[in-house]
């Protein structure tokens, strides 16, 4: 597959070697000169100098025969351009884009661009964190419509000792692993949850916090 990434910084560096590393042809296009010379000593990419918001670019780079093109300039307008460009006037059949600004999603989409936002994920990641310590990660995924949490069941929590089906949990809400002495159990009904499981949940962002409340009591 060929990839065609617009922009500069970690983010793309290591996008490159992700993609480089599962043996697809990547391009790269950077504005900065002396920044396209350290990423071709660095990555094993094709690196094009220029903007990639300029079709004669896209073009050198060989727009018309890729498979994807990544827009993760830190200008949204800039992101934006990219992708209506390699879709529309290069065909290029997945385009996305970066949105810095989170406000700028549903506009990105509105106008027929896919687009992703790391400032919503980071956000959740912080606030569940300052919130509850036993959290140890959370992943929203489906574009922010579902959580997947990982939880550590502390031996006061509430639901200690209890089976699955005793649990009054909001609806669109699943236990859906238990990790016990580093074993993955997929439990059912009769299962009981003790105190130091791991618990994989499944959410939606508008029952998150009334599920994690289940599990710890009043600090959610």
């Amino acid at each position: 597959m060929k990839v065609i990434i617009v922009g500069g910084g970690k983010m793309l560096y290591f996008l490159c070697r992700l993609f480089t590393a599962k043996g697809h042809s990547v391009v790269i296009i950077n504005r900065e000169r002396e920044e396209c010379v350290r990423l071709a000593r660095l990555l094993s990419a094709t690196v094009v100098c220029g903007d990639g918001s300029d079709p004669r670019i896209l073009k050198e780079a060989g727009a018309m025969g890729a498979e994807v093109a990544l827009a993760v300039t830190p200008q949204d307008q800039d992101n934006l351009i990219i992708c209506q460009l390699a879709a529309l006037q290069f065909g290029v059949p997945r385009a996305v884009a970066l949105a810095n600004d989170p406000d700028n999603v549903e506009v990105f989409k509105k106008l027929g661009v896919e687009v992703f936002s790391t400032t919503p994920i980071i956000a959740s990641l912080i606030e569940q964190r300052a919130c509850l310590d036993e959290i140890t990660n959370l992943l929203p995924v489906g574009e922010g419509r579902v959580n997947v949490t990982e939880i550590l069941l502390e031996a006061d929590s509430p639901v200690a000792g209890k089976t699955l089906q005793q649990i009054a949990l909001p609806d669109n809400a699943l236990v859906a692993v238990v990790i016990r002495s580093e074993r993955p159990i997929v439990p059912r009904g009769s299962s009981i949850l003790q105190g130091g499981d791991r618990l994989v949940l499944i959410t939606m962002p508008d029952n998150h916090g009334p599920v994690l409340k289940v599990f710890t009591g009043e600090r959610g």
